[in-house]
């Protein structure tokens, strides 16, 4: 997908966004939200007003679901895997570990083996030595 197309759309998901809140906004509630969408005048009175606000509501409600749908989904297609470039993958293989598992000295290096490696834990502090509560 074009980032423009989406850059587009993403344009058009804000101001259906910002029209939902304001178009919410102006409905008169029990509690006495903003309420300023009514008028002495035609289409404008007490009812007429409340029913565009409603299926304002409802056309917004329903365009921003569908934008939002449309993002995902065009942000599923972007994210799509691609070839991997296995031109700098070294064609060396490294080097197999020892049978016995332990680690070995790096090649190279002067490193002892696994003969010099510390296999015995420092021994335990004797029962006189560890303080007790009293």
């Amino acid at each position: 997908m074009s980032t423009a197309l989406m850059h587009f759309v993403l344009v058009i998901h804000s101001l259906i966004a910002i029209a939902l809140v304001a178009v919410i906004l102006l409905q008169r509630s029990e509690g006495g939200a903003l309420g300023i969408g009514g008028g002495p005048g035609g289409l404008l009175t007490a009812r007429g007003a409340g029913n565009l606000l409603t299926k304002s509501t409802g056309i917004l409600a329903t365009l921003f679901l569908g934008t939002s749908i449309l993002l995902a989904v065009m942000a599923s297609l972007a994210k799509a895997p691609t070839t991997i470039d296995t031109s700098l993958v070294p064609t060396a293989e490294a080097p197999a570990a020892p049978a016995d598992g332990l680690p070995t000295a790096l090649p190279g290096s002067t490193a002892p083996a696994n003969d010099a490696l510390p296999m015995a834990l420092p021994a335990a502090p004797a029962s006189d030595d560890i303080p007790t509560a009293q």
